[in-house]
């Protein structure tokens, strides 16, 4: 475990070395000379840095710096004609640049900082300027090039000060988008979890009520038959024992799928992620099927979850309904203290005398490739959510395909303050 760790680390500071040493070569050459340049390699350097955090930081800036420094050299040679040596010299001072700011990362301990991007770009900016100020001094008093002016000095902190936040913000953007994946998967896992929730309640109910018939069959054979009364006991002792597994069940659940006041989600962000999961679920079923959303009205809400199971049953439902290609079209409009959601689509549609029916456990109209019926309780949870929201659900059946429309009473779903 160790060495593969050790190899590991070793993997990152060599790929760090590299793309740094790459990316230099995408330079500018502001002063005399073409030795002393701003380029790209040390913005790779910090970023890499703070995305693959090394074991030492310090030992990943010396590789970088030798690496970049031989880079330079055997480029020298083959393409500037540059005797080894001597262009090996002339690029040396380049480790002096990384080492300082490896350096001051190290002091620093720069995995401290990653939540305070503005200090974090601060001290990044420092120690470039005092890198490239070491740089400077190196090459003024041993290689004899021309000592910088005052204004030279503002240029190099002007882009040490660009390239440090440069890299902040790009790192940033980085953590954003994926913690944005992060935070939709859960949510897309939490609507289905919500739906096996609403499964489970139904389930306790069932479970409470044939605990008072075992107890009532109980307290009814124990006067007849002493040995069948306490066989019914029995029985209403163990589905009670059931009942208790499945409340702890439950409240397990719950706790995952509870709406999360410090999740900041629109309606558009529910739609959209009901329309990409179903472009996947549609890719995967291999059918061609063009989403279209017309939304009139958009504010947070603080019920993704239960939006999203309820938006998601409806639209799966509509793209199973799809033979090989069609169209689905979303409709989100806000009339009388409602918001109503039409979800439309061109498939076979649903039988006229089947509408009274749909919504009850076990109809389906959909099978396998062996014939066995799916297991049809996606519409009866959807009417339980629209049910718990205080909503309404109708079914429209046009020439072509199916318009399911839902309306629920705007406060049940908008966030407070919004």
């Amino acid at each position: 475990m160790g060495e593969r760790f050790l190899r590991r680390d070793w993997v990152v500071v060599m790929v760090t070395a590299l793309l740094t040493a790459l990316a230099g070569e995408v330079k500018l050459v502001p002063f005399d000379g073409d030795l002393f340049r701003f380029g790209l390699g040390s913005i790779t350097f910090f970023l890499l840095i703070l995305i693959w955090p090394p074991v030492s930081v310090l030992r990943t800036g010396i590789v970088t710096g030798l690496t970049v420094v031989c880079f330079r050299s055997v480029w020298d040679l083959l393409f500037e004609i540059m005797p080894l040596a001597e262009s090996f010299i002339n690029h040396l001072p380049a480790f002096l640049f990384y080492f300082i700011f490896a350096l001051g990362l190290h002091l620093i301990e720069v995995n401290r900082y990653k939540t305070y991007p503005l200090l974090l770009g601060a001290w990044a900016a420092l120690f470039e300027f005092f890198g490239n100020g070491a740089e400077d001094l190196i090459r003024h008093e041993f290689l004899s090039q021309a000592n910088l002016t005052l204004r030279e000095w503002a240029i190099l902190a002007g882009v040490a000060l660009l390239r440090s936040y440069f890299a902040i913000g790009l790192y940033g953007s980085m953590i954003i988008s994926e913690q944005k994946k992060r935070v939709e998967e859960m949510l897309r896992v939490g609507a289905e979890l919500y739906v096996e929730t609403l499964y489970l309640e139904k389930s306790i109910d069932h479970i409470e009520q044939i605990t008072a018939s075992s107890h009532d069959l109980y307290r009814k054979l124990k006067q007849d038959s002493h040995d069948l009364g306490k066989q019914a006991l029995l029985i209403a002792q163990e589905i009670h024992e059931v009942k208790k597994d499945s409340q702890r069940i439950l409240s397990g659940l719950t706790k995952v799928t509870e709406q999360k006041r410090d999740l900041d989600f629109s309606l558009s962000d529910v739609l959209n992620l009901t329309v990409h999961a179903n472009e996947r679920y549609s890719q995967r079923l291999k059918k061609t099927i063009t989403f279209h959303v017309k939304q009139e009205v958009n504010f947070k809400t603080d019920k993704p979850i239960p939006l999203l199971a309820l938006l998601n049953n409806l639209t799966a439902n509509a793209v199973e309904a799809i033979a090989d290609s069609g169209e689905i079209q979303f409709d989100i409009l806000e009339e009388s203290g409602e918001i109503c959601f039409f979800v439309k689509d061109t498939g076979v549609g649903i039988p006229d005398e089947d509408i009274s029916i749909v919504f009850e456990p076990g109809y389906t109209t959909k099978f396998n490739d062996k014939g066995v019926a799916a297991t049809g309780i996606g519409l009866s949870h959807v009417l339980d959510i629209v049910q718990a929201f205080h909503g309404r659900i109708e079914i429209e059946t046009p020439d072509t395909g199916t318009i399911f429309q839902v309306c629920l009473p705007v406060n049940t779903i908008r966030k407070r303050g919004e």
